[in-house]
């Protein structure tokens, strides 16, 4: 589960959405589909139109899974932070009303600015 207390961060980076279909496929419900996928080492990120799954892996064999969903419709609020001159990171803040924060850092050339245009879509209906 994420830790909301502490606001979780991801070093995220774009993979091949095809890459966590087997995983995910699954937990999507009737015409949900997926929007992108990121990874860390071994925990990561997927995008659909209805939420952001975020799954842990968890142990020595990475056998034991822990799946977070996020929906969008439950964001109170959420912000994007673009990169800098140095600082090449970007990163997604996303706020859950009694929950806490969600912070997911991506890692070189993600497009941010997609990224926050994809949750405005969905978040704000």
């Amino acid at each position: 589960m994420i830790d909301f207390q502490n606001g979780s961060v991801f070093k995220l980076k774009k993979v091949e959405d095809a890459k966590f279909n087997d995983e995910i496929a699954p937990l999507l419900i009737d015409g949900e589909s997926v929007l992108g996928c990121y990874q860390d080492v071994r925990d990561h990120v997927i995008f659909t139109d209805k939420r952001i799954i975020s799954v842990n892996v968890q142990g020595i064999t990475g056998k034991k899974k822990d799946f977070t969903s996020l929906p969008y419709s439950k964001i109170s609020a959420f912000s994007i932070e673009t990169a800098g001159t140095l600082d090449l990171d970007t990163e997604l803040e996303l706020y859950y009303s009694g929950l806490g924060k969600v912070k997911f850092e991506f890692r070189g050339s993600s497009d941010i600015a997609n990224i926050g245009q994809m949750i405005s879509r969905y978040a704000l209906r």
